[in-house]
């Protein structure tokens, strides 16, 4: 089983849609199977992630976070974990606005080194 406490993550591809970037900076933590994360940076001014880690690593979650336009948005998202040679975790993200367009995209996080 895959622990995701105290890794930190940075996105390095999203849809167009998104507003995550490689600025923005993901801090997880992980108790049993309950995620919880803090991201910010770029277009990001705060937002919070929570969820559960499934039998397969995989992640199941729901965001929320405060733009640079003060907008508050939020969504849904499955995140698919790959094991890099060197160790660090790369994640394969399917989300899910959860506003009026409610329109989906992809991204790929990945691990930052220590």
């Amino acid at each position: 089983m895959i622990d995701y406490n105290g890794r930190s993550f940075v996105s390095i591809e999203n849809t167009a849609n998104g507003e995550v970037s490689s600025e923005t900076i993901f801090e997880y933590k992980q108790e049993g199977h309950i995620i919880t994360a803090t991201y910010s940076g770029g277009e990001i001014v705060k937002g919070t992630l929570v969820g559960v880690t499934n039998e397969d690593d995989c992640l199941e979650f729901r965001y929320n976070h405060v733009n640079n336009k003060n907008e508050i948005r939020g969504g849904k998202c499955f995140s698919t974990p790959k094991i890099l040679p060197d160790g660090r975790i790369r994640l394969y993200e399917n989300w899910k606005w959860h506003d009026d367009e409610a329109t989906e995209g992809k991204s790929i996080i990945e691990e930052i080194r220590k």
